[in-house]
């Protein structure tokens, strides 16, 4: 409920500011795009339109003896709705944070039994809410969110039967799966710009490819909380045999044809400053990280693995815990903030070697000179050193657009498209082309694999910790 509120208030400020800036936006407003953090489950009541249990969040572990149980009973282990979603079971997805919901809690439990019971990530909840709710409210899903609740086939982009009976999970609480750009439904009065079509909707990273102009071949990487890198792989669904998830990238469309991307998620990458800020008080604001490393011109051997909740990809350890090695007398916090940095860094590295290795040449797009390049979107990157670390340590160059946030560009494109303010034509053409930052590699080669040799050791101490707090 609080981000039902909190989702009215940012759309009557979005609003207010683009009237601040002389913009009048709600005359000529032709659609509105949705774009969500991905994964969070809601269980709600069909009746009352009230939620039956907290929202679970993304980086909630609470799920791990559900995944350790299903493990055990499933003859794939891990990976056994591999082949048909592309993704192993792990705490992350939407489906084992239903399956404890519906375990757990005793009002999900009769929801479900009564018929009365709903299920969504961020996305429907916000779009049955904004179209009516209880009174005719819309309860779908766009491909890219199903995508991640290890529910859809990645093939049909529909529910898939075996795996629903398999974990128990009736299709009758799942809601409808439609494509990222067409008409979803209209605001209802109660909302700011009530009257408005809702007409895209994309999980974040997705919206950030998307805002991008990320086609076959083409990468980018998103920091914020996580950071996420996705790999536009074309129309064919890849699988990874290097740690990686298959998904959708996104589908423009009813009819139009289904990017597929590779993607690595990595858990904690800003959170780490924010740990740093917040639980430490190292900075007192995130910004200040940048000119707290530049006082040290390396890490001084110090190497951070922020394995606050395990690790993602391309390990997917949930096992793992955070450790800061290599601390001297000498070690400061300059030394600290530094290796905070460049351990976002590394774990991109780490995910975007095995896309390397998954995709092959073929499989990526190369520019004029045939290097690789990294499209960079998210809050942190404004930080300049943290991009100039990034395409050290990687070996190529980075790329920052002008406008950060294409996240929320993403979600327009798609809007726009489905209420024909522009073609898919137009916009992939460059639409909104952008002056970009190109931060290009200073590390030789020989430092570059040294310094990687030496973030593997620190990965690898981080294993097996999770019963230190017993």
């Amino acid at each position: 409920m609080e981000i039902i509120e909190t989702v009215k208030v940012c759309m009557k400020e979005a609003v207010d500011k683009a009237k601040d800036r002389k913009c009048n936006v709600v005359a000529g407003l032709k659609a509105i795009g949705i774009t969500n953090q991905r994964e969070t489950t809601v269980m709600w009541s069909r009746s009352t339109g009230l939620p039956l249990y907290n929202a679970i969040v993304w980086m909630d572990v609470r799920t791990s003896p559900v995944c350790r149980r299903l493990e055990s009973e499933l003859s794939g282990g891990r990976t056994h709705f591999v082949e048909t979603c592309g993704l192993p079971i792990s705490t992350y997805f939407s489906a084992l944070k239903l399956l404890w919901l519906m375990e757990n809690v005793d009002a999900v439990k009769d929801a479900v039994r009564t018929g009365d019971a709903l299920f969504g990530t961020i996305d429907t909840w916000l779009i049955w809410n904004l179209t009516g709710g209880v009174a005719g409210g819309q309860h779908v899903t766009d491909c890219s969110n199903a995508s991640r609740t290890m529910l859809m086939n990645l093939k049909t982009l529909d529910w898939d039967k075996p795996t629903l009976d398999a974990l128990g999970i009736s299709a009758a609480i799942l809601p409808k799966i439609i494509s990222n750009s067409e008409k979803i439904g209209v605001v209802v009065n109660g909302f700011p710009l009530a009257g408005v079509p809702i007409s895209g909707c994309l999980g974040d990273q997705h919206a950030a490819m998307l805002g991008q102009l990320c086609q076959k071949g083409e990468a980018k990487s998103t920091y914020g909380t996580g950071a996420f890198i996705l790999l536009n792989t074309g129309e064919e669904p890849t699988e990874s045999s290097h740690g990686l998830l298959s998904t959708i990238a996104y589908k423009l469309g009813p009819t139009a044809p289904t990017n597929y991307a590779l993607e690595g998620s990595i858990a904690i990458a800003g959170a780490a400053v924010q740990w740093l800020r917040d639980s430490l008080g190292i900075i007192q604001t995130a910004a200040e990280i940048e000119k707290l490393a530049e006082t040290v011109p390396d890490s001084g051997g110090i190497y951070f693995v922020p394995a606050f909740n395990g690790l993602f990809a391309p390990w997917w350890r949930d096992d793992a815990r955070g450790i800061c090695i290599g601390i001297t007398r000498f070690t400061n916090k300059g030394h600290i903030a530094r290796a905070v940095l460049e351990s976002m860094c590394f774990q991109v590295n780490d995910v975007l070697s095995s896309m390397h290795k998954d995709a092959g040449d073929a499989g990526e797009v190369k520019s004029a000179e045939g290097e690789f390049l990294l499209r960079v979107d998210g809050g942190a990157t404004v930080n300049n050193l943290l991009m100039q670390i990034q395409a050290d340590l990687l070996g190529s160059p980075v790329v920052r657009p002008a406008d950060i946030e294409t996240t929320a560009l993403g979600a327009a494109y798609a809007a726009g498209l489905a209420a024909g303010v522009w073609t898919k034509e137009q916009v992939f053409a460059g639409l909104h082309k952008e002056n970009t930052t190109v931060f290009r590699p200073k590390l030789d080669e020989a430092h570059r694999k040294k310094r990687a040799d030496s973030w593997y050791k620190a990965v690898s101490r981080s294993f097996d910790l999770a019963d230190l707090s017993l």
